[in-house]
């Protein structure tokens, strides 16, 4: 067995001279493991939110999109198209359109967003888990088109659920001189009846943008060919690689095509959370290497309880690198013990609360998605917190007992 770890666990674990080394010891060891399980949580707690938002775009967005590089629109009748949606990996493919229009309700005008879809909408996502209303989600019957805004949207037109008139949809035509002389002419218009439906995603982006509808009335009203869409939307087989996925498209499509998973198609928003989560790790390192200071004062009194084992060790052959590696080896159990209690604790405490729910949002959880805080436990994370306080422990502890062990040495050795 190496002789300074031997050592080292012998003062970690036994009795010393001066009760208050044991408590200082004591100290230590609990801060290292506050600061451990500080960072396991909130880490777990960032994950959370992240799953709670990915949640809610699912009912949205799907899991494969296909747009253009170039231009808002491609052909969807072309060789490599067809090879993707005929893709063993593909559940559903869905084409798309969609673009800005006008709306205009009982003297009401707003600009929004009007998606066109295929009648397999709901396959492709979740949206009838946040559809409110009653009756099936629909687009269009044989006679009409119906619309399907979102929540907010039907709040600004005041049309609510049933409206009795259709909603006017007005778009500027493609590729046609403007008529200053007759401004109506510049634009189509078409007419969206109540589907008795809305949804609520609980993102402004689509709560007060959207207006899904019938991808043939959007061909329509945009001015575009049976054969064009805008987007192309996937959904895979359940268990299907989607990075594996993603790359046999893009190697099927060639260039100038983008292909975004998920996240992709909400990068923004998820780039910002994993900012925020980075500057919260960033903090909570910096409490943590504070709380290594407490094992910095544990072992600088251990290093003078145990001078005379140390002149002891050097009378014995023992050299400066034996010496100081004892109390740098027992810093760093030290470390390893508050890691490994803190991440136990805080993978439970995580556990406990995404089973129980112990800490709510409280008065405002009413108006939230959740009552609680959502917490989504990841390895890769929980390796990273390990990894980080054994570092930085190492960190702040080498240099401070290499300094103390030598001067107190060299003091020996003038005595």
């Amino acid at each position: 067995m190496n002789v300074s770890f031997y050592i080292a666990k012998r003062y970690l674990f036994s009795k010393k001279s001066h009760q208050a080394i044991n408590i200082i010891s004591g100290v230590a060891v609990a801060g290292v493991t506050l600061a451990t399980i500080a960072m396991v949580c909130t880490l777990s707690v960032f994950n959370g939110f992240k799953m709670l938002v990915a949640e809610q775009f699912t009912a949205f967005d799907p899991e494969i999109k296909i747009t253009a590089e170039r231009g808002k629109s491609f052909d969807t009748s072309a060789e490599a198209i067809e090879e993707i949606k005929a893709l063993p990996e593909i559940a559903v493919a869905t084409e798309c359109i969609e673009d800005k229009v006008m709306i205009q309700y009982n003297g009401r005008q707003v600009m929004a967003t009007v998606k066109g879809v295929e009648d397999n909408f709901a396959q492709l996502t979740e949206i009838e888990k946040v559809l409110v209303g009653n009756g099936s989600f629909k687009l269009h019957d044989n006679t009409v088109d119906y619309a399907t805004p979102g929540i907010e949207l039907t709040g600004i037109l005041n049309c609510g659920l049933y409206h009795t008139a259709p909603l006017e949809i007005f778009a500027p035509k493609r590729g046609k001189k403007v008529s200053m002389a007759n401004p109506a002419a510049n634009f189509r218009k078409g007419y969206l009846y109540a589907s008795g439906k809305t949804f609520i995603v609980n993102q402004p982006k689509y709560d007060s943008n959207y207006i899904l509808t019938s991808i043939d009335f959007a061909r329509d009203i945009f001015g575009r060919d049976s054969t064009e869409a805008n987007s192309l939307e996937l959904k895979s087989v359940a268990g299907t690689d989607i990075d594996k996925l993603k790359k046999s498209i893009k190697a099927t499509l060639g260039e100038g095509f983008r292909v975004e998973d998920r996240y992709e198609q909400q990068a923004d928003v998820f780039r910002i959370m994993k900012i925020e989560k980075f500057i919260s790790y960033l903090f909570l390192s910096f409490i943590l290497l504070i709380a290594c200071f407490n094992v910095i004062g544990s072992l600088s009194m251990l290093i003078l309880d145990k001078k005379k084992d140390m002149e002891t060790l050097r009378s014995l052959g023992a050299n400066d690198k034996l010496i100081s590696g004892i109390f740098i080896i027992e810093g760093s159990m030290i470390s390893i013990l508050g890691a490994f209690t803190g991440i136990i604790l805080g993978v439970v405490i995580c556990l406990a609360q995404e089973r129980y729910g112990i800490i709510s949002f409280g008065e405002a959880a009413g108006g939230l998605v959740v009552d609680s805080y959502p917490v989504d436990i990841i390895a890769s994370d929980v390796a990273v917190v390990f990894v980080t306080v054994i570092a930085v422990g190492l960190v702040a502890m080498g240099v401070p007992v290499n300094y103390l062990t030598k001067r107190l040495l060299s003091a020996n050795n003038k005595e």
